[in-house]
């Protein structure tokens, strides 16, 4: 497992900075961190239950929050934050991120939708409010 020795958001240029003991250095667009959440609501319980997701460009960082000592809570500028970064997870999203990012955009691209939070071409693939249960 690779444990970074520090994580630091440059609110500047939107990234958080991992840093490892072996001087690996990385550094990770919020968008990124944003799209490739582990959270259910992400990832679903499974491949097939994956949102894709769409209009986060804007997305910044307002909080990390330490989870134990295996995982950071990263919670975002649009409300997300139920996902924990595990260190493994965060590594590998830091080492497959030239591949993950290009995946992710031709997948925005085969389906029509966009990076921008305003794009009408978004509408279908946004969360549709529950309703609530009446007994």
């Amino acid at each position: 497992m690779q444990v970074p020795s520090d994580l630091v958001y440059h609110r500047k240029s939107n990234q958080l900075e991992i840093l490892y003991a072996t001087g690996q250095r990385f550094l990770l667009p919020a968008e990124y961190l944003r799209v490739m959440s582990p959270s259910a609501e992400v990832q679903g319980h499974s491949p097939e239950e994956r949102k894709l997701q769409v209009g986060k460009r804007d997305v910044t960082i307002v909080g990390l929050e330490p989870v134990g000592s295996y995982a950071v809570k990263i919670i975002f500028s649009d409300g997300h934050n139920s996902g924990y970064y595990d260190w493994d997870y965060l590594y590998q999203l830091a080492c497959d991120q030239i591949q993950n990012w290009q995946n992710y955009l031709r997948e925005l691209q085969s389906v029509g939708a966009s990076r921008d939070p305003d794009d009408p071409r978004n509408e279908p693939f946004k969360l549709k409010p529950r309703k609530a249960c009446h007994r």
